[in-house]
């Protein structure tokens, strides 16, 4: 076989994995769908959700109004994270990081704790208060990491040490306010916390989506660029690349796309940093297959999670972010055991 045909077939088996991978995700997602407080078949949620006039009341209610809203935003913030994890691997040279270095969980909990400290949040209002502020708090977090690595040439040593100097500052100020408010303000802080996808209705859930579309497009049309850095700065400016200026632009597009996630579900760990991991193991580093993996791991995760925490306790849904912890952390062990040396 010449090296045409080589490359074909390395290529062809790359597209395998994505559409496998992709398949999976379907039958998550249907999974997802079935799974609950009263159990459904595949075929009766898929005749709910393609023919809702034909289905009785009871069953379109469940699927629609409660089910389907969790089951789409699992799939979306999954691709986030998923896309997020990846980039910022990809800019910071790091295998260990993830949308959270950036303290953007942190800076967002912040945010909602605040507001339920002052009692907005147990109000009508609340409900649309507590994401928004999450939201601004998150943005403010990733605009100073920004005008950072602005400042000082976007290096991503600096970027990521600025990340994590959030990181502890805004979870200074999440225990200030969590010692300063009552035991129900407190219960409600740390379920915030956990994460949940039971927030999401179909008034978040195409802010998710729009949001990952918009950025996976910027991301994508990056991809080459995103690929040459790889081969180190210097090698990546030789051939036109704007190192800086591309790190920037990625570092907005990851700190858009966690901060829209965690206003919406709050703090969800590990799936950044899993997804991308699988998928580099899979396709290896090249964004045009690396990418779309990673975010097609991320959902798979997370739609794999809210199953779980579904049918952990029958009657009982877990905090979505304590069962991806449980899927992540012995992954996370297992990176630092295989690790030899700096992880930069």
């Amino acid at each position: 076989m010449d090296g045409h045909g080589v490359y074909e077939a390395i290529v062809g088996r790359k597209v395998t994995i994505l559409l496998i991978c992709a398949a999976a995700v379907f039958v998550f997602f249907i999974l997802d769908l079935m799974t609950g407080a009263s159990m459904m078949a595949p075929g009766e949620v898929l005749h709910a959700v393609i023919f809702p006039g034909q289905t009785d009341d009871g069953t379109v209610a469940i699927v629609w109004s409660i089910r389907l809203p969790v089951a789409i935003m699992a799939v979306a913030v999954g691709l986030a994270l998923g896309m997020a994890g990846a980039e910022m691997q990809t800019i910071l040279d790091n295998p260990l990081a993830d949308p959270y270095t950036l303290g953007v969980s942190t800076a967002a909990a912040f945010g909602a704790g605040l507001f339920m400290v002052l009692g907005i949040g147990i109000t009508a209002a609340g409900q649309y208060a507590v994401p928004i502020n999450a939201f601004v708090f998150a943005c403010l977090s990733c605009t100073i990491i920004y005008l950072i690595a602005r400042a000082k040439s976007a290096d991503r040593n600096k970027i990521i040490l600025s990340g994590i100097a959030m990181l502890f500052l805004f979870q200074s100020f999440v225990s200030l306010i969590q010692y300063m408010g009552t035991a129900q303000q407190q219960s409600s802080l740390l379920f915030w916390m956990f994460g949940s996808l039971q927030r999401a209705t179909w008034t978040n859930v195409p802010i998710v989506v729009v949001a990952v579309a918009a950025v996976g497009i910027l991301f994508a049309a990056n991809g080459w660029k995103l690929t040459s850095l790889k081969l180190g700065d210097s090698k990546a400016m030789s051939l036109g690349v704007n190192v800086s200026n591309l790190r920037r632009q990625v570092l907005i597009g990851v700190s858009i796309l966690t901060a829209v996630a965690v206003s919406f579900t709050g703090t969800i760990g590990f799936v950044g940093l899993v997804g991308p991991h699988m998928a580099r193991m899979l396709v290896g580093d090249d964004q045009r297959f690396f990418l779309p993996l990673s975010a097609i791991m991320g959902a798979m995760l997370l739609s794999l999670s809210s199953t779980l925490s579904k049918v952990v306790s029958p009657g009982l849904i877990f905090p979505i972010g304590i069962i991806t912890s449980f899927i992540g952390v012995p992954f996370f062990m297992m990176l630092i055991l295989r690790k030899k040396g700096a992880v930069y």
